[in-house]
């Protein structure tokens, strides 16, 4: 089975103890490459470090999370900015980037403002970029569709339905639709969506370390998980398992280039 992690967070400290025992479980699960999304501008170093040291597993984004602004947001956007247009090809995307309520919404207005900047980057300098949407789909799509260019990208750990599906293709294009562990819990009925998602704009993903899919729920989660997910999606909707996997790792190749 050929896999792609198209969102894990393996740089953060939480891996630090056993990181490559984690990069081997992954190998033997059958995840041939990770996209490494940056949460700030401290994100870029851990994932150059793990990047180089193992060669054309890991690709990366740069990007500044919506709950990691921090005082001066504009000056770190400018920053991943002057990033990425000094070191062309290293990047493969901008992420992750978004609008998250979920928390607070005392920054909602800024948080709109960050997210524009950063869509208006990736489409100047041609990137694809990795969307974190937490109760925020209205705002979301506000500056979608006021944008002049909207860059092809995913909407990563996504947990809509159908509408939301129909919404996202009407107000801002073909975007593609990371799952991840949060699909195989009880509570979760984003596989309801998949008709109308389809197979051609389906991502595997773990968002590890967090949102580990059943049986490991609750546990620290990691690349290799990500074959349970695919596997539970695969049953659900009478996929092929082998295909299915093969399927969402073409399009991530398709997407992100790597």
């Amino acid at each position: 089975m050929r896999l792609i992690d198209t969102h894990t967070h393996i740089y953060m400290p939480d891996f630090d103890a056993d990181r490559a025992e984690v990069v081997e479980r992954a190998r033997q699960a059958g995840v041939e490459k990770m996209m490494l999304p940056a949460v700030d501008l401290s994100s870029i170093e851990p994932m150059r470090k793990l990047r180089d040291s193992y060669p054309g597993v890991f690709a990366l984004a740069a990007g500044i999370h919506p709950t990691e602004l921090g005082d001066e947001p504009k000056a770190a956007v400018d920053t991943v900015a002057e990033l990425l247009e000094q070191n062309p090809g290293e990047f493969a995307a901008v992420g992750e980037i978004g609008i998250d309520l979920y928390w607070d919404r005392s920054r909602e207005t800024e948080q709109m403002d960050i997210f524009e900047r950063q869509m208006n980057m990736a489409a100047r300098l041609g990137l694809p970029v990795i969307i974190h949407c937490r109760e925020a789909l209205d705002q979301i799509l506000e500056v979608l569709s006021g944008l002049d260019n909207v860059p092809s990208g995913v909407f990563h750990s996504f947990t809509g339905d159908s509408r939301d599906v129909d919404r996202i293709h009407h107000d801002a294009g073909d975007f593609y639709f990371g799952l991840n562990g949060v699909a195989t819990f009880k509570s979760c009925h984003v596989t309801d969506a998949l008709d109308a998602i389809g197979a051609e704009r389906l991502l595997f993903e773990t968002d590890a370390p967090y949102l580990a899919p059943v049986p490991n729920r609750g546990k620290r989660n990691e690349p290799s998980f990500v074959a349970d997910t695919a596997r539970f999606i695969a049953s659900r909707k009478g996929y092929d398992i082998e295909e299915l996997a093969a399927k969402t790792s073409e399009n991530a190749v398709r997407l992100f280039g790597i």
